[in-house]
Protein backbone atom coordinates (compact mmCIF):
# COMPACT_ATOMS: atom_id res chain seq x y z
CA UNK A 1 0.00 0.00 0.00
CA UNK A 2 2.86 2.35 0.84
CA UNK A 3 3.84 1.90 -2.83
CA UNK A 4 0.83 3.11 -4.34
CA UNK A 5 0.22 5.85 -2.51
CA UNK A 6 4.20 7.02 -2.81
CA UNK A 7 3.20 6.50 -6.75
CA UNK A 8 0.42 9.04 -5.90
CA UNK A 9 1.89 11.50 -4.17
CA UNK A 10 4.93 11.22 -6.86
CA UNK A 11 2.18 12.01 -9.67
CA UNK A 12 0.72 14.95 -7.75
CA UNK A 13 3.75 16.44 -7.60
CA UNK A 14 4.97 16.33 -10.84
CA UNK A 15 1.56 17.43 -12.17
CA UNK A 16 2.10 20.97 -9.84
CA UNK A 17 6.46 21.31 -11.09
CA UNK A 18 4.34 20.73 -14.82
CA UNK A 19 1.29 22.78 -14.00
CA UNK A 20 -1.49 20.52 -15.09
CA UNK A 21 -4.87 21.33 -13.82
CA UNK A 22 -6.03 20.06 -10.79
CA UNK A 23 -8.90 18.43 -12.28
CA UNK A 24 -6.61 16.54 -14.82
CA UNK A 25 -4.12 15.82 -11.75
CA UNK A 26 -7.18 13.94 -9.71
CA UNK A 27 -8.34 12.38 -12.82
CA UNK A 28 -4.27 10.09 -12.58
CA UNK A 29 -4.49 9.44 -9.06
CA UNK A 30 -8.33 8.29 -10.18
CA UNK A 31 -7.12 6.05 -12.70
CA UNK A 32 -4.26 4.67 -10.37
CA UNK A 33 -6.56 4.06 -7.72
CA UNK A 34 -8.71 2.07 -10.24
CA UNK A 35 -5.68 -0.31 -11.72
CA UNK A 36 -5.21 -1.34 -8.46
CA UNK A 37 -8.70 -1.97 -7.50
CA UNK A 38 -8.78 -4.25 -10.57
CA UNK A 39 -5.31 -5.95 -9.70
CA UNK A 40 -6.97 -6.85 -6.19
CA UNK A 41 -10.20 -7.87 -7.82
CA UNK A 42 -9.18 -9.64 -10.97
CA UNK A 43 -5.25 -11.39 -10.19
CA UNK A 44 -4.83 -14.50 -7.60
CA UNK A 45 -4.45 -14.44 -4.17
CA UNK A 46 -0.57 -15.11 -4.60
CA UNK A 47 0.26 -12.94 -7.73
CA UNK A 48 3.05 -10.48 -6.31
CA UNK A 49 1.41 -7.15 -7.85
CA UNK A 50 -1.55 -7.87 -5.46
CA UNK A 51 0.75 -8.35 -2.77
CA UNK A 52 2.81 -5.67 -3.45
CA UNK A 53 -0.30 -3.51 -3.52
CA UNK A 54 -1.98 -4.17 -0.60
CA UNK A 55 -3.41 -8.02 -0.98
CA UNK A 56 -6.70 -6.96 -0.35
CA UNK A 57 -8.99 -4.47 -2.20
CA UNK A 58 -11.03 -3.69 0.64
CA UNK A 59 -9.01 -1.06 1.84
CA UNK A 60 -9.03 0.53 -1.61
CA UNK A 61 -12.88 0.50 -1.48
CA UNK A 62 -13.03 2.09 1.27
CA UNK A 63 -10.57 5.05 0.24
CA UNK A 64 -12.70 5.06 -2.98
CA UNK A 65 -15.94 5.51 -0.83
CA UNK A 66 -14.48 8.16 1.51
CA UNK A 67 -13.26 10.02 -1.63
CA UNK A 68 -16.10 9.55 -3.48
CA UNK A 69 -18.12 11.36 -0.60
CA UNK A 70 -15.58 14.26 -0.07
CA UNK A 71 -15.98 15.05 -3.67
CA UNK A 72 -19.44 14.88 -4.19
CA UNK A 73 -20.20 17.08 -1.12
CA UNK A 74 -17.71 19.52 -2.85
CA UNK A 75 -19.66 19.49 -6.02
CA UNK A 76 -22.49 19.74 -4.28
CA UNK A 77 -21.40 23.26 -2.48
CA UNK A 78 -20.42 24.85 -5.83
CA UNK A 79 -23.61 23.78 -6.89
CA UNK A 80 -25.25 25.94 -4.42
CA UNK A 81 -22.85 28.60 -5.08
CA UNK A 82 -23.63 28.97 -8.38
CA UNK A 83 -27.51 28.80 -8.10
CA UNK A 84 -26.99 31.75 -5.22
CA UNK A 85 -25.05 33.57 -7.54
CA UNK A 86 -25.91 35.51 -10.85
CA UNK A 87 -24.33 34.09 -14.18
CA UNK A 88 -21.19 35.74 -15.09
CA UNK A 89 -20.64 37.78 -11.58
CA UNK A 90 -17.60 38.15 -10.53
CA UNK A 91 -18.29 40.60 -8.16
CA UNK A 92 -21.03 42.53 -6.46
CA UNK A 93 -21.85 45.96 -8.91
CA UNK A 94 -20.25 49.24 -7.20
CA UNK A 95 -22.93 51.92 -6.54
CA UNK A 96 -23.39 54.44 -9.76
CA UNK A 97 -20.73 56.36 -10.07
CA UNK A 98 -18.74 54.95 -8.34
CA UNK A 99 -15.38 52.72 -8.76
CA UNK A 100 -14.07 49.39 -7.92
CA UNK A 101 -10.67 48.59 -6.45
CA UNK A 102 -9.72 47.21 -10.52
CA UNK A 103 -10.85 50.47 -11.80
CA UNK A 104 -9.16 52.70 -9.48
CA UNK A 105 -6.33 51.10 -10.04
CA UNK A 106 -6.52 51.28 -14.01
CA UNK A 107 -7.01 55.04 -14.21
CA UNK A 108 -4.48 56.21 -11.65
CA UNK A 109 -2.69 58.39 -14.04
CA UNK A 110 -5.89 60.25 -14.98
CA UNK A 111 -6.43 60.74 -11.70
CA UNK A 112 -3.18 62.11 -10.59
CA UNK A 113 -3.54 64.53 -13.72
CA UNK A 114 -4.29 67.94 -11.46
CA UNK A 115 -6.60 68.42 -14.64
CA UNK A 116 -8.87 65.43 -14.78
CA UNK A 117 -8.63 63.95 -10.79
CA UNK A 118 -11.07 61.92 -9.46
CA UNK A 119 -14.29 64.13 -10.47
CA UNK A 120 -12.31 64.09 -14.39
CA UNK A 121 -12.54 60.37 -14.44
CA UNK A 122 -16.05 59.81 -12.70
CA UNK A 123 -17.48 62.18 -15.67
CA UNK A 124 -15.84 60.18 -18.33
CA UNK A 125 -17.47 56.99 -16.59
CA UNK A 126 -20.68 59.11 -16.74
CA UNK A 127 -20.82 59.91 -20.28
CA UNK A 128 -21.57 58.53 -23.25
CA UNK A 129 -20.08 59.06 -27.08
CA UNK A 130 -21.28 58.08 -30.10
CA UNK A 131 -18.39 57.40 -32.68
CA UNK A 132 -19.63 57.36 -36.19
CA UNK A 133 -17.45 55.02 -38.33
CA UNK A 134 -15.17 51.89 -37.37
CA UNK A 135 -12.75 52.29 -39.73
CA UNK A 136 -8.86 54.29 -39.88
CA UNK A 137 -9.81 57.08 -38.01
CA UNK A 138 -12.81 55.70 -35.29
CA UNK A 139 -10.35 52.38 -34.90
CA UNK A 140 -7.72 54.54 -32.64
CA UNK A 141 -10.46 56.74 -31.17
CA UNK A 142 -12.45 53.81 -29.93
CA UNK A 143 -9.45 52.47 -28.01
CA UNK A 144 -8.76 55.17 -26.70
CA UNK A 145 -12.37 56.16 -25.54
CA UNK A 146 -12.36 52.71 -24.05
CA UNK A 147 -9.10 52.99 -22.53
CA UNK A 148 -9.94 55.92 -20.54
CA UNK A 149 -12.79 54.90 -19.49
CA UNK A 150 -15.82 56.24 -21.23
CA UNK A 151 -18.79 54.55 -19.71
CA UNK A 152 -20.93 53.68 -22.67
CA UNK A 153 -19.07 53.86 -26.19
CA UNK A 154 -21.34 53.53 -29.32
CA UNK A 155 -20.53 52.52 -32.79
CA UNK A 156 -22.20 52.69 -36.07
CA UNK A 157 -20.98 51.40 -39.08
CA UNK A 158 -22.19 49.27 -42.18
CA UNK A 159 -19.29 47.84 -43.38
CA UNK A 160 -17.19 44.60 -42.92
CA UNK A 161 -13.34 43.93 -42.04
CA UNK A 162 -11.72 43.70 -45.44
CA UNK A 163 -7.95 42.66 -45.84
CA UNK A 164 -7.58 46.27 -47.18
CA UNK A 165 -8.89 48.13 -43.72
CA UNK A 166 -5.65 46.17 -42.06
CA UNK A 167 -3.10 48.43 -43.05
CA UNK A 168 -4.48 51.48 -40.79
CA UNK A 169 -7.75 50.12 -39.11
CA UNK A 170 -5.74 48.69 -35.56
CA UNK A 171 -8.89 47.89 -33.88
CA UNK A 172 -9.30 44.77 -36.79
CA UNK A 173 -7.32 41.85 -36.96
CA UNK A 174 -7.04 39.33 -39.73
CA UNK A 175 -8.81 36.56 -37.48
CA UNK A 176 -11.70 38.97 -38.06
CA UNK A 177 -12.16 39.54 -41.87
CA UNK A 178 -15.16 39.19 -42.91
CA UNK A 179 -16.95 40.34 -39.39
CA UNK A 180 -19.03 43.59 -38.86
CA UNK A 181 -16.79 46.34 -38.13
CA UNK A 182 -18.98 47.17 -35.27
CA UNK A 183 -18.90 43.50 -33.84
CA UNK A 184 -14.55 43.54 -34.38
CA UNK A 185 -14.47 46.54 -32.53
CA UNK A 186 -16.46 46.02 -29.80
CA UNK A 187 -14.79 42.55 -28.92
CA UNK A 188 -11.12 44.87 -28.91
CA UNK A 189 -12.64 47.40 -26.91
CA UNK A 190 -14.10 45.02 -24.00
CA UNK A 191 -10.42 43.31 -24.19
CA UNK A 192 -9.04 46.41 -23.63
CA UNK A 193 -11.60 47.51 -21.02
CA UNK A 194 -13.93 44.96 -19.15
CA UNK A 195 -15.87 47.66 -16.93
CA UNK A 196 -17.00 49.74 -20.00
CA UNK A 197 -20.44 49.72 -22.17
CA UNK A 198 -19.80 49.00 -25.71
CA UNK A 199 -22.96 49.69 -28.07
CA UNK A 200 -22.69 48.34 -31.57
CA UNK A 201 -25.24 49.43 -34.47
CA UNK A 202 -24.23 47.18 -37.92
CA UNK A 203 -26.22 49.60 -40.05
CA UNK A 204 -25.44 52.96 -42.61
CA UNK A 205 -26.53 56.24 -40.85
CA UNK A 206 -29.19 57.80 -42.35
CA UNK A 207 -31.81 60.57 -42.20
CA UNK A 208 -34.63 58.40 -40.69
CA UNK A 209 -32.38 57.14 -37.55
CA UNK A 210 -30.33 59.94 -37.31
CA UNK A 211 -31.61 62.05 -34.70
CA UNK A 212 -33.11 59.28 -32.41
CA UNK A 213 -29.26 57.61 -32.21
CA UNK A 214 -27.13 61.11 -31.57
CA UNK A 215 -29.91 62.61 -29.19
CA UNK A 216 -29.38 59.31 -26.67
CA UNK A 217 -25.31 60.62 -26.52
CA UNK A 218 -23.48 63.62 -25.12
CA UNK A 219 -20.57 63.67 -27.59
CA UNK A 220 -20.71 62.74 -31.01
CA UNK A 221 -17.04 61.46 -33.00
CA UNK A 222 -17.49 61.16 -37.08
CA UNK A 223 -14.24 59.63 -38.79
CA UNK A 224 -16.39 58.92 -42.00
CA UNK A 225 -15.07 58.91 -45.46
CA UNK A 226 -17.98 60.42 -47.37
CA UNK A 227 -19.53 63.69 -47.23
CA UNK A 228 -23.09 63.03 -47.31
CA UNK A 229 -22.73 61.68 -43.99
CA UNK A 230 -21.06 64.38 -42.59
CA UNK A 231 -23.17 66.68 -43.58
CA UNK A 232 -25.66 65.11 -41.92
CA UNK A 233 -24.13 64.47 -38.33
CA UNK A 234 -23.31 67.94 -38.32
CA UNK A 235 -26.97 69.07 -39.17
CA UNK A 236 -28.14 66.98 -36.65
CA UNK A 237 -25.70 67.88 -33.94
CA UNK A 238 -26.45 71.26 -34.50
CA UNK A 239 -30.27 70.46 -34.54
CA UNK A 240 -29.52 68.49 -31.15
CA UNK A 241 -26.88 70.85 -29.03
CA UNK A 242 -24.60 68.17 -29.39
CA UNK A 243 -21.42 68.90 -29.83
CA UNK A 244 -19.21 67.33 -32.63
CA UNK A 245 -15.39 66.24 -33.21
CA UNK A 246 -14.92 65.79 -36.93
CA UNK A 247 -12.12 64.68 -38.89
CA UNK A 248 -10.15 63.87 -42.03
CA UNK A 249 -7.38 62.37 -43.85
CA UNK A 250 -6.04 61.71 -47.07
CA UNK A 251 -2.54 60.54 -47.93
CA UNK A 252 -0.36 62.36 -45.91
CA UNK A 253 -2.57 65.29 -44.56
CA UNK A 254 -5.25 65.35 -41.68
CA UNK A 255 -7.52 67.94 -40.06
CA UNK A 256 -9.48 68.03 -36.73
CA UNK A 257 -11.85 70.55 -34.88
CA UNK A 258 -14.88 70.62 -32.22
CA UNK A 259 -17.65 72.02 -33.97
CA UNK A 260 -20.26 73.18 -31.16
CA UNK A 261 -22.30 76.08 -32.41
CA UNK A 262 -24.79 75.90 -28.83
CA UNK A 263 -21.57 77.09 -27.57
CA UNK A 264 -21.00 80.27 -30.04
CA UNK A 265 -18.59 77.83 -32.35
CA UNK A 266 -19.12 77.08 -35.88
CA UNK A 267 -20.75 74.30 -36.89
CA UNK A 268 -18.99 72.06 -39.75
CA UNK A 269 -21.16 73.36 -42.79
CA UNK A 270 -19.80 76.74 -41.56
CA UNK A 271 -16.48 76.01 -42.40
CA UNK A 272 -16.92 73.50 -45.09
CA UNK A 273 -19.78 75.82 -46.57
CA UNK A 274 -20.04 73.59 -50.30
CA UNK A 275 -19.05 70.39 -50.70
CA UNK A 276 -16.55 69.73 -53.01
CA UNK A 277 -17.14 68.50 -56.82
CA UNK A 278 -17.08 64.99 -57.46
CA UNK A 279 -14.06 63.32 -57.80
CA UNK A 280 -11.82 66.14 -56.58
CA UNK A 281 -11.26 64.72 -52.88
CA UNK A 282 -10.55 61.14 -53.93
CA UNK A 283 -11.09 58.48 -51.10
CA UNK A 284 -8.28 56.36 -49.22
CA UNK A 285 -8.54 53.85 -52.09
CA UNK A 286 -8.27 55.59 -55.04
CA UNK A 287 -5.21 58.35 -53.15
CA UNK A 288 -3.74 56.24 -51.01
CA UNK A 289 -3.00 56.82 -46.92
CA UNK A 290 0.06 56.40 -44.86
CA UNK A 291 -0.99 53.51 -42.27
CA UNK A 292 0.07 55.58 -39.19
CA UNK A 293 -1.53 58.71 -40.38
CA UNK A 294 -5.20 58.06 -38.90
CA UNK A 295 -3.33 56.57 -35.97
CA UNK A 296 -2.12 60.33 -35.11
CA UNK A 297 -5.72 61.97 -36.06
CA UNK A 298 -7.80 59.85 -34.45
CA UNK A 299 -5.67 59.60 -31.39
CA UNK A 300 -6.16 63.14 -31.52
CA UNK A 301 -9.97 62.95 -31.76
CA UNK A 302 -10.36 61.25 -28.10
CA UNK A 303 -8.04 63.30 -26.77
CA UNK A 304 -10.19 65.92 -27.80
CA UNK A 305 -13.44 63.92 -26.30
CA UNK A 306 -10.83 63.30 -22.89
CA UNK A 307 -10.85 67.18 -22.70
CA UNK A 308 -14.35 67.93 -23.75
CA UNK A 309 -16.01 65.54 -21.14
CA UNK A 310 -13.74 66.73 -18.58
CA UNK A 311 -13.03 70.49 -19.20
CA UNK A 312 -9.25 70.09 -18.77
CA UNK A 313 -7.53 72.73 -20.91
CA UNK A 314 -8.04 73.84 -24.33
CA UNK A 315 -10.57 72.39 -26.69
CA UNK A 316 -10.43 73.36 -30.66
CA UNK A 317 -13.55 75.24 -30.79
CA UNK A 318 -13.08 77.94 -33.32
CA UNK A 319 -9.77 76.24 -34.33
CA UNK A 320 -9.21 74.20 -37.66
CA UNK A 321 -5.65 72.19 -37.18
CA UNK A 322 -4.23 70.35 -40.18
CA UNK A 323 -1.39 68.10 -39.78
CA UNK A 324 0.63 67.70 -42.56
CA UNK A 325 2.79 64.22 -41.79
CA UNK A 326 5.20 64.00 -45.03
CA UNK A 327 6.88 67.27 -43.23
CA UNK A 328 6.29 66.56 -40.11
CA UNK A 329 4.13 70.25 -40.12
CA UNK A 330 1.12 71.30 -37.95
CA UNK A 331 -0.37 74.24 -38.56
CA UNK A 332 -3.43 76.12 -36.62
CA UNK A 333 -6.58 77.72 -38.68
CA UNK A 334 -9.00 80.51 -36.70
CA UNK A 335 -12.42 79.11 -37.79
CA UNK A 336 -15.67 81.09 -37.09
CA UNK A 337 -19.92 80.44 -37.12
CA UNK A 338 -21.34 82.26 -40.23
CA UNK A 339 -24.43 84.40 -39.58
CA UNK A 340 -25.80 83.11 -42.81
CA UNK A 341 -24.84 79.57 -42.66
CA UNK A 342 -27.94 77.35 -43.42
CA UNK A 343 -27.35 75.19 -40.34
CA UNK A 344 -26.63 77.25 -37.37
CA UNK A 345 -27.15 80.70 -38.60
CA UNK A 346 -29.33 83.35 -38.17
CA UNK A 347 -31.54 82.43 -40.73
CA UNK A 348 -31.46 78.66 -39.91
CA UNK A 349 -34.71 76.90 -39.26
Amino acid sequence: MALVLALAVALWGLGVVMKVPVRLRLWLIGGLWLAVVLAQLVLPSGNGLRLATGGDARPWLAIGAVAAVILGYRAALSALRARATPSGAVAPAPPAGSFRPAELDRYARHIILREIGGPGQKRLKAAKVLVVGAGGLGSPALLYLAASGVGVIGVIDADVVDNTNLQRQVIHADARIGMPKVFSAEIAMKALNPFIEVRPYHRRLDEETASSLIEDYDLVLDGTDNFDTRYLVNRVCAALGKPLIAAAITQWEGQISLYDPTHGGPCFECVFPVRPAPGMVPTCAEAGVAAPLPGVIGAMMAMEAVKQITGAGQGLQGRLMIHDALFAETRMITVRKRADCPVCGTSAG
